[in-house]
């Protein structure tokens, strides 16, 4: 496949250390894409399941590797930390092999438009005022994600695609679904009151793209279930690209027309689907 470049990528929760991280998805996407500037918004690497028990294997280096080859080269690297990677916040303005630390950054896409980009946990009342809470549930989803380790498996041996029944079940339930909804709210609310056009944010593991109440809101998803990232091409328009189906069945990306609906967490990953606005 030809290598596509842009302006700007977007990539979160990746969670380097997790045995859920879909580090060979990621170091395709990474061969396959080249930006003048990548932003990772937070949960890059997995502190808290580090702090649990120890697991970082080849691929969780070749990954760290890939990208600061990519800053030697020339492309800008911006780390927004997030809450499992959140030992990095003690390091705002620092360089570390020439990838910058940011608690936070306003990005000036091409057009002119202007987009706070953070990881989004400050938002999540669950993160700010009941961490043993945040930690259990951690430790749910960890159980749901070995289920999906086992499906996979299933699945590939006869010939279905990748999907997520821990996105599935967690979007099946009210709450979490009323969740969604109150951290997209208070997320706008916040890129008003920074007088921005757009906020570009992870933490949910739900990639999308949409217009709140005059705000472009953009979630950049993970990459432990959709896979996913977001682009910026040089005039200023964002592409949301789900990448969960290269692994094992290299097909050509197509461009889809901007009103078709991306594969979402919890919907199985069409080879090709991209999204763009």
């Amino acid at each position: 496949m030809d290598t596509r470049h842009f302006r700007t990528l977007f990539i979160s929760d990746v969670h380097l250390g997790s045995k859920a991280a879909k580090t060979d998805f990621l170091l395709d996407f990474l061969r396959c894409h080249e930006a003048d500037t990548i932003f990772l918004v937070g949960d890059i690497v997995d502190g808290w399941r580090l702090k649990r028990s120890w697991y970082w294997p080849q691929d969780c280096n070749d990954v760290v590797q890939k990208l600061l080859r990519k800053a030697r080269k020339g492309t800008r690297i911006v780390y927004i930390p997030g809450n499992h990677d959140e030992f990095l916040r003690g390091f705002p303005g620092s360089h570390f092999g020439g990838i910058e630390v940011a608690e936070r950054m306003i990005h000036e896409a091409a057009d002119g438009k202007k987009y706070l980009v953070l990881h989004g946990d400050e938002f999540d009342v669950v993160v700010r005022n009941a961490r043993l809470l945040a930690y259990l549930g951690d430790w749910a989803y960890d159980t749901a994600i070995a289920m999906n380790i086992l499906l996979a498996r299933v699945r590939r041996l006869i010939g279905l695609p990748y999907w997520s029944f821990s996105a599935w079940a967690k979007l099946q339930v009210k709450q979490a679904v009323n969740f969604i909804g109150e951290f997209q709210r208070v997320v706008v609310e916040e890129a008003r009151r920074n007088e921005v056009d757009g906020v570009i944010c992870g933490h949910i593991h739900h990639a999308v793209m949409e217009d709140i109440d005059g705000i472009h809101y953009i979630n950049t998803g993970d990459w432990v279930e959709s896979c996913t990232a977001i682009a910026e091409h040089y005039d200023g328009r964002f592409e949301l690209i789900s990448w969960g189906h290269r692994i094992g069945a290299p097909v050509e990306l197509k461009a889809l027309a901007a009103d078709r609906p991306v594969a979402m967490p919890g919907e199985p990953v069409k080879a090709g689907d991209v999204q763009a606005a």
